[in-house]
């Protein structure tokens, strides 16, 4: 499952429900390219790999600021 990261802007805009949506599905890719990492002995795409876990901890940021306001 390939996906395009998404934005920070676009994160912000969506609720708590959905950025935990986004968070399982981001979280199966990266293990997806761990997994190809582990096979190959060198990432897929290094850059994506790195994007993901940058992305996954933006989600999981806004979820515990999202939490703390409501």
């Amino acid at each position: 499952m390939k996906m395009a990261v998404i934005r920070l802007k676009e994160l912000k805009s969506l609720q708590v429900s959905e950025l935990k949506e986004k968070l399982v599905t981001y979280k199966k890719e990266l293990k997806e390219q761990e997994s190809i990492k582990i096979r190959t002995k060198r990432p897929d795409n290094p850059g994506k790999y790195r994007e993901l876990k940058k992305v996954i901890a933006r989600i999981m940021t806004l979820i515990q600021i999202k939490s703390k306001k409501a």
